[in-house]
């Protein structure tokens, strides 16, 4: 049972045009194509995942390269779920979209003779993903869209600030309720709400995603009742680099694609057993073959062959190797598959709305189609970037939603939930047993088993708003994974270990909206930017 309300003399309420949720790549792309908007994020401007993007941003923009291609190959490792007109319009707007951070200032590496540097990387068929600063593009794409959004003067950023459930009006979502940085929480009433919260990389023990991907938005989203797509479909990057450290160091994919081995214990090139593209093959076989390979003692990545060039080239993964005490240049770095993305997340159209009028979705919570059941590398950054605008230019065109919603409700948990009650020690247990029992290999008994864990756990997880999104998510993920009774591109299922033709078609889940009570009465709010 979720405690009572702490309301005290009112909920303080403002107004705004637009909220986006959410300070990544994503969102600062919808608030720049969009204005005149309020943007909320849980730490400072220009923190969070997006920042820690290591691979580039997938464009066919080389010589006999082309959209089609790329569309093709998105497709070709998404396990026959990804959307093939979605696949098109996102390749096809790439190039459009590293022109328009050129013009916002970002700086992208070029060769002597001027031309974009082209990478390759896993399921690529050509060299097509654009860097900035070798791996450090999230970074300065970051930067620039940071540097944009504090010159703009019709965007109000409220920092350190989250945000915990959705507020509805009868079938629209009319608005948010947030907790402030004292932890007080606000509401925000808004024509429209945009999610582009992140992934939920924190629901694992072992994960490359930073503080903060806590599954906020698609926890909010299904809270409110929004339809969920695919969340079975959770991506393990196949190498993190093995230390104490919690996110683990992400040693990016570019590294094979320049040319790094994976070796077994024994110092063997395991990967050329697996798969005819070996190191290049599809994330989710090489993450799979690395969480075999381990079983039989540890596994690195051999960059050795890179030689001199790694600390020019990969200056990020120079500098965690050298925190940890090794030299690529002459060690083979000590990896772990680990959580980096997740395919599922709010079911959205090709314009960013969801199932819900006056709530829109992009970037890693969004589940467009694009991916399908495996995302092709480096086209993470791209979707954010494609979406971020068509979702702008979405809410620019569709009627204010609020004007036809009923009168407004907030969810009695978001005002319960307070951040100073988080169980820091459930957090852990779910975690460890989401690694173990909803990982890289899956079975019924394992998914049941924990299913069984989120549940004993889900009094002391309500607790604190992180601890409720994660067993929000947890139970996403879990039932969409029992449901999928074979394996399919990222989720394999030991216990059924055929892709089923009953089964190419997305899991869709249609969460009942939890019990809300009317606004109560409302006092002004200051906002701060």
């Amino acid at each position: 049972m979720s405690p009572e309300p702490r309301l005290g003399p009112g909920i303080a309420t403002r107004r705004a045009r637009v909220v986006v949720v959410g300070t990544g790549i994503a969102g600062l792309t919808t608030a720049l194509e969009l204005g005149d908007c309020t943007v909320i994020g849980a730490a400072e401007l220009g923190d969070g995942a997006s920042r820690w993007a290591q691979g580039g941003i997938a464009a066919a923009l080389g010589p006999g390269d082309d959209a089609a291609d790329h569309a093709a190959d998105t497709c070709a490792v998404a396990g026959g779920l990804a959307d093939a007109a979605i696949a098109g319009v996102v390749a096809g707007a790439a190039a459009d979209r590293i022109a328009w951070l050129e013009s916002l200032g970002a700086t992208f590496d070029r060769a002597a003779a001027g031309g974009l540097v082209l990478g390759r990387e896993a399921g690529h068929r050509a060299h097509r993903i654009v860097h900035a600063r070798g791996d450090a593009t999230g970074a300065a794409v970051m930067a620039a869209l940071t540097a944009a959004v504090r010159a703009r003067g019709d965007i109000e950023v409220l920092e350190h600030t989250r945000a915990v459930d959705l507020i509805r009006g009868g079938d629209h979502v009319v608005g948010v309720v947030l907790h402030d940085p004292a932890g007080s929480p606000h509401a925000v009433f808004a024509d429209a709400v945009v999610l582009a919260t992140g992934g939920i990389g924190r629901l694992y023990s072992r994960t490359t995603n930073p503080p903060g991907a806590d599954g906020d938005g698609l926890a909010m989203a299904a809270r409110a009742g929004a339809v969920i797509r695919d969340p079975e479909f959770v991506q393990f990057h196949p190498t993190a680099l093995l230390t104490p450290r919690d996110p683990l160091p992400l040693l990016t994919e570019a590294l094979r694609g320049a040319g790094a081995t994976l070796i077994d214990a024994d110092g063997h090139r395991f990967l050329t057993d697996v798969h005819p593209d070996a190191e290049l093959a599809p994330r989710d076989v090489v993450a799979r073959a690395c969480w075999v390979a381990q079983g039989d003692g540890p596994i690195h990545l051999d960059a050795r062959v890179i030689g001199s060039r790694i600390r020019e080239d990969f200056p990020t993964v120079f500098d965690h190797a050298a925190a940890a005490g090794l030299d690529p240049r002459v060690d083979p770095l000590p990896v772990t598959p680990a959580q980096h993305y997740h395919m599922g997340g709010v079911a959205s159209d090709a314009d960013g709305r969801t199932s819900l009028p006056g709530l829109y979705v992009c970037g890693e919570a969004a589940a467009t189609g694009l991916h399908g059941a495996n995302r092709l590398a480096s086209n993470s950054l791209l979707e954010a970037l494609v979406f971020g605008a068509r979702v702008a230019d979405a809410v620019t065109r569709d009627a204010p939603s609020a004007r036809d919603a009923a009168a407004p409700e907030v969810p009695l948990p978001a005002l319960a939930a307070d951040p100073a009650d988080e169980d820091r020690a459930a957090i852990t247990e779910l975690r460890e047993a989401m690694w173990r029992g909803a990982g890289l290999v899956r079975d019924a008994d394992g998914l049941a088993s924990t299913l069984r864990t989120v549940h004993r756990l889900g009094p002391r997880l309500a607790a604190g708003p992180r601890g409720r999104n994660l067993a929000t998510v947890a139970e996403l993920v879990l039932t969409g994974a029992l449901g999928r009774r074979e394996s399919r591109g990222s989720h394999q299922r030991s216990d059924a270990p055929q892709a089923s033709e009953a089964r190419v078609a997305p899991t869709l889940i249609t969460p009942a909206p939890v019990l809300s009570a009317p606004l109560p009465e409302a006092r002004a709010l200051e906002a701060t930017r």
